[in-house]
């Protein structure tokens, strides 16, 4: 049996049309929606070795996912389809949006990092933003509020942020035992993969399956507006990091990163507000 699980807000709840695709492909398959399982784990309980399941929707459905499993085993094949807005785990993976899902993911879901904020523990796919990447993430949930139908331009969100609202903060950043000290720190996120954000790109040489089972922290720091503005497009290209003067990226098993002022936070594009510092860290024990 083909289980297709798909996240019916995912793309602002415009990956309707491309969900329902699948089903001319996958006629025998039953589509469940996600949003009416009450526990993935629950759900995943009830299926089979021989079944697969389908995953259809952006970052933030994986996230919830993964997280919602938990511990819970998963004996069955898992297979995505990309219909998110971002989909950085899928460019990551060198995937496109509403590529046929027939590739199997269930080795990128096992050994998923932690980021513990505010006391909570939680899985995360991708990677963690803080600084202006929180901000713009905090700014777009507010409009989307207002204006649903509008799309949002985080690019356009984060230039302004830049020029007029979003103000550098000091940093410590402690990569596995060892201490390093910044000031006038714009962004500090720390990534299990090399994309977030919709296709920035701030550890190009980041590896979700590298062998020495590490994350790594891109810090940009030092740097007056205009320079910053002239240097942050290039996160796009993963080109900034060529400005050593100005970027630094840490690579470790266990990071934590703490603000003098609370700044806004996301995880997978999850936006947590009021957050001074947060630790994210390699997990052994397997999801999947």
């Amino acid at each position: 049996m083909i289980y297709i699980l798909y996240n019916p807000y995912a793309a602002n709840g415009k990956s309707s049309s491309d969900v329902d695709k699948l089903r001319d492909l996958y006629q025998n398959a039953v589509f469940c929606d996600m949003t009416k399982i009450e526990r993935y784990s629950d759900f995943i309980n009830t299926v089979n070795a021989e079944d697969s399941l389908i995953l259809c929707g952006g970052d933030g459905t994986l996230n919830r996912f993964v997280n919602d499993i938990g511990d819970t085993p998963v004996n069955c094949k898992i297979f995505y389809y990309a219909v998110g807005s971002g989909n950085d785990f899928a460019h990551d993976i060198g995937k496109s949006r509403a590529d046929k899902p027939d590739f199997e993911i269930n080795k990128y879901l096992s050994d998923l990092p932690t980021v513990t904020v505010k006391g909570i523990d939680k899985h995360f796919i991708n990677g963690i933003g803080f600084g202006i990447d929180g901000y713009c993430c905090e700014e777009g949930d507010r409009m989307r509020l207002q204006t649903p139908e509008k799309k949002i331009d985080y690019t356009v969100i984060a230039i302004k942020g830049l020029l007029f609202k979003y103000k550098p903060t000091s940093a410590t950043v402690t990569v596995d035992g060892v201490v390093h000290k910044y000031h006038k720190v714009w962004i500090a996120p720390t990534m299990n993969g090399r994309f977030y954000g919709g296709g920035m790109m701030p550890t190009p040489h980041q590896n979700r399956l590298n062998k020495d089972n590490k994350l790594s922290c891109m810090v940009f720091h030092n740097s007056d507006k205009l320079r910053t503005l002239m240097i942050f497009p290039s996160i796009f290209k993963g080109t900034h990091i060529k400005h050593t003067k100005y970027v630094e990226v840490l690579s470790g098993k266990e990071i934590t990163v703490e603000f003098d002022s609370p700044r806004s936070l996301q995880i997978d594009g999850e936006t947590v507000i009021g957050v001074t510092g947060y630790t994210a860290k390699v997990k052994q024990k397997a999801i999947v």
